[in-house]
């Protein structure tokens, strides 16, 4: 059953999220006006409470935004990245009237079982486990209803605190991080396309068995009720005390998990925080939520292998080249070595042959510090462009930093970079993402 993108559905979301806006553009605008500056803590964090109490498609953007690079200053990602993903779920008697919409009026007929609390509650839908008829466990992640006015209408008022942010800050050009943030979020929305990149990651897996993709009941799943198989497992911060091999273990596992598609086959799952993984009795992975997935063309792919081996050889020439490839443009020295103090600290992991941690410090803001040094670096030199397949590509690695950090993980990066790249064709990654796309 389809539900219209309504004019009086994105009304109603308009009035719950405009007077929250008009507030954050007040404070920005005292901010200014008295000449204070806007990366304090005591701000951050208003902003922070302002987005958090929205929950809904606005808060996923913030938490979106948070993770981008430079897009915003160190206090506001840090606090911003504190937002929980769990909103108030939907009540029994809402569900009740989802599922009718979604599967008729006799929907129940499906389930021999179907908890009425949900297990896992976030911005645009939740999740209830369930019982078939034939016995098998499932899970059923039901989209919360008008979630498409909803994302219309909150990505107008982003677009708003985007220009309202980039008035103050002239450092990052937001319009193509903006259409990035906006289509991606759109997809979200598309159950029937997530089925899609489900078939597409268990291709691209059948081959790394420790990987556990779940199946998907077909002919019970909709554009906004998907039936998932459901895969038992203890959640990865549970693990954080686990004995160090056991850690290091996990995190070579999540290391192929996420970089094994894009190497191979040019695509990446776009949103790894913890919540999108957990272990199984066999320390094998099982990997969740596929609504936000990116696909990249080839060149991209070998862009990002030369940018590493060009740094690696500090062949500035190279270097060059590979920023334009990844989609800088107008590339020049002051500019290149901006970008290149940002992209050292990016792949220092992988840079040097031996067993390390991810990174030296134990924060959870994955590269906040570096991030700030290169965001005044470029405020100064006038303003950056981010191509659109950097945002998340870049966003999606440091999400999986973060979670090395938590893991405490020391294992040779290097080496398995290597393993993973050293039989690179760019036309074999051409070949093996067509035969993907089409699974």
């Amino acid at each position: 059953m389809k539900e219209d993108n309504n004019l009086f559905s994105r009304v109603k979301r308009y009035s719950q999220v405009t007077t929250s806006v008009s507030s954050l553009a007040s404070r920005f605008a005292g901010k200014k006006y008295l000449n204070l500056s806007l990366d304090d803590k005591k701000f951050a964090a208003q902003i922070t409470q302002i987005l958090g109490n929205l929950k809904g498609p606005l808060m996923k953007v913030a938490q979106l935004s948070s993770t981008i690079p430079d897009l915003l200053p160190p206090e506001y990602a840090k606090k911003l990245s504190e937002l929980q993903s769990n909103a108030p779920p939907m009540s029994w008697i809402f569900v009740r009237r989802r599922m009718k919409a979604e599967l008729g009026e006799n929907w129940e007929k499906h389930f021999k079982k179907f908890d009425q609390e949900a297990s896992y509650a976030a911005s645009l839908g939740q999740v209830h486990k369930a019982v078939l008829k034939t016995n098998e466990n499932v899970a059923c992640k039901l989209q919360y209803p008008d979630m498409s006015s909803a994302v219309e209408a909150d990505l107008g008022q982003l677009k708003f605190i985007f220009k309202i942010y980039s008035s103050y800050n002239k450092s990052i050009q937001i319009k193509e991080i903006y259409k990035e943030i906006s289509e991606r979020l759109k997809e979200e929305l598309d159950y029937r396309l997530e089925y899609s990149h489900l078939k597409i990651f268990r291709h691209i897996h059948s081959n790394n068995s420790f990987v556990k993709i779940p199946q998907v009941y077909e002919k019970i799943s909709t554009d906004r009720l998907l039936v998932m198989e459901y895969l038992k497992g203890k959640k990865l911060i549970d693990y954080k005390n686990a004995p160090q091999k056991i850690r290091n273990d996990l995190a070579k596992k999540l290391f192929i998990t996420w970089y094994y598609p894009f190497y191979k086959y040019g695509i990446i799952h776009g949103d790894p925080h913890l919540g999108n993984y957990s272990v199984d009795q066999k320390n094998n992975i099982n990997l969740f939520d596929y609504g936000c997935v990116r696909i990249f063309p080839p060149k991209f792919v070998k862009g990002v292998i030369d940018l590493y081996f060009a740094l690696k050889n500090k062949d500035q020439k190279k270097i060059k080249a590979a920023y334009v490839a990844w989609g800088f443009n107008n590339i020049d020295d002051k500019l290149m070595s901006s970008l290149n103090k940002w992209a050292l600290f990016l792949y220092d992991p992988i840079l040097h042959n031996g067993i390390r941690k991810i990174q030296e410090s134990d924060s959870g803001i994955y590269g906040a510090k570096i991030a700030g040094e290169v965001h005044q670096e470029l405020k100064k030199y006038g303003g950056v462009k981010p191509p659109r397949e950097f945002v998340f590509m870049d966003r999606a690695a440091v999400g999986l930093g973060s979670i090395f950090i938590h893991l405490k993980a020391e294992v040779n990066w290097y080496k398995i970079f290597h393993d993973l790249i050293k039989d690179f064709d760019v036309k074999k990654v051409s070949l093996n993402q067509k035969k993907a796309l089409q699974s």
